[in-house]
């Protein structure tokens, strides 16, 4: 009965939809029965074809005891779509309205801002679905600064016309985009700017031991990004990294354990193991909390398919499962800048050499889900004091300072946290695409050398 039921609903929908005739712009069914009522007799041609779709579909409703009725209805369903589409009927009209609302209220809203109609339009009713679910989490979040997070490896590469004029903007680039990977100090351009040797030292510039990190986002481009991963598409890839961690645990020069959230997976850790690894800095936090992530789809399906690799010495870390596949970590208390940067950059080449090929665009270099990491995935920082310039208990003086070097200030725990109590700020380069990752290390160490100045005349 109720599949009978379904096949006469959608029987009165391809009606409403031959009815409605082609349209110039893309309509909801709502507004399809509207016209529909008023117009003009339907031509012969599509009633004919209405009647042969309507006769198909109560035939196969007959014959359901004979068939399987959800292979039927979803037969019909896509027959439906393609008609839909064919007509210009869209059943995305309210996402497209709210589209176009936060376009007005959130100009900041990038994806919001460069999402066009023509565009939109041009794309097949699957290109519309896809570049729909990319947008959706700054529709639905009208605060977004970015507002987009691609869904698959070659999402910048197909939906280029929206993702071009996003990243452009963000990343400020105004000629053509193409990055080049390079972690060479030795370059001579950069060698020119660093001390003899290459060496970064930090007790050169004054400081003694500091925290240092350097992190790197990595996506496999056998899976899909995790916005449109599946459960099975999480746990598998949590499966094969799995299998990269396995040598790297029987390698003396990590060692060291794997932790998995996943409900019933051989290395599953307790709720209370897990709230200790986040209040570490181990692991990160329960992403079900995130709307931002969550209406992007990468929060989906939590805990399933969540976990992180902790070398034996506690230095290197791999995230699985959070906003990309894998975040690769290096941190260490220490005076040489080279030593966490050296040590990422062989982390990630034994990790995709034991695991597998790491997502890459010729022109937007290492893919990640959010076009703020593209290019070198990298983020390098230094928990460095500046009591004189944070006298007042902000980062503003800080922030004045580092802004025009393109140094990011946050607070010791990230974005938007608050800063040490003794003045203590993380400071990073804030660029990630067109720019080397022996740039980005360079940088970081002119930064330091700058702010300590300003810190010591403050």
């Amino acid at each position: 009965m109720a599949f009978r039921a379904a096949t006469r609903t959608l029987s009165r929908q391809l009606s409403v939809a031959l009815a409605a005739g082609v349209q110039s712009a893309p309509v909801s069914t709502a507004a399809a029965v509207q016209r529909a009522a008023s117009a003009p007799e339907v031509p012969a041609i599509a009633a004919a074809a209405l009647a042969a779709v309507a006769a198909a579909t109560f035939a196969s409703s007959e014959a359901s005891c004979h068939h399987d009725e959800h292979d039927d209805l979803a037969a019909i369903k896509k027959d439906l779509a393609a008609i839909k589409s064919h007509l210009g009927i869209d059943d995305n009209v309210e996402k497209l309205e709210r589209i176009q609302a936060v376009k007005q209220s959130n100009p900041n809203n990038l994806a919001m801002k460069h999402f066009n109609m023509g565009y939109y339009n041009s794309l097949s009713a699957s290109g519309k679905k896809a570049l729909l679910q990319i947008v959706n989490s700054g529709a639905m979040n009208a605060d977004s600064g970015m507002g987009c997070y691609a869904m698959n490896p070659t999402d910048y590469d197909v939906y280029l016309p929206f993702f071009e004029p996003v990243i452009k903007e963000y990343h400020r680039i105004y000629g053509p985009v193409h990055h080049v990977t390079n972690w060479d100090l030795s370059t001579p351009a950069i060698a020119a700017k660093l001390p003899p040797g290459g060496k970064l030292d930090l007790t050169k510039l004054g400081l003694g031991e500091t925290s240092m990190r350097v992190r790197v986002g990595r996506n496999l481009a056998a899976f899909p990004l995790p916005g449109a991963m599946s459960k099975a598409d999480r746990v598998g890839m949590e499966n094969a990294m799995v299998e990269a961690f396995k040598k790297l645990i029987a390698d003396p020069n990590y060692g060291g354990s794997y932790y998995s959230l996943t409900p019933g997976s051989p290395y599953e850790i307790t709720p209370e193991f897990y709230k200790t690894l986040v209040k570490k800095h181990i692991m990160f936090k329960d992403m079900a909390d995130d709307s931002y992530l969550a209406d992007a789809g990468i929060a989906s399906d939590w805990p399933h398919g969540r976990g992180v690799y902790v070398s034996a010495d506690k230095g290197f870390i791999v995230w699985c499962g959070e906003e990309d596949h894998l975040r690769i970590m290096c941190m260490k208390k220490g005076t040489v800048l080279n030593d966490v940067f050296d040590r990422l950059k062989d982390a990630c080449v034994v990790v995709e050499k034991n695991a597998s090929k790491f997502a890459h665009s010729p022109k937007f270099g290492y893919v990640t889900s959010c076009p703020t990491n593209l290019g070198t995935g990298m983020r390098a920082s230094l928990h460095i004091k500046c009591p004189n310039l944070c006298r007042d208990g902000t980062d503003a003086k800080p922030k004045a300072i580092c802004k025009p070097l393109g140094l990011s200030v946050r607070g010791l725990g990230g974005e938007h946290t608050p800063i040490g109590a003794d003045g203590t700020i993380d400071i990073s380069p804030s660029a990630r695409l067109m720019i080397q990752e022996a740039e980005i290390i360079c940088a970081l160490y002119e930064g330091i050398e700058r702010v300590l100045k300003a810190e010591a005349s403050a």
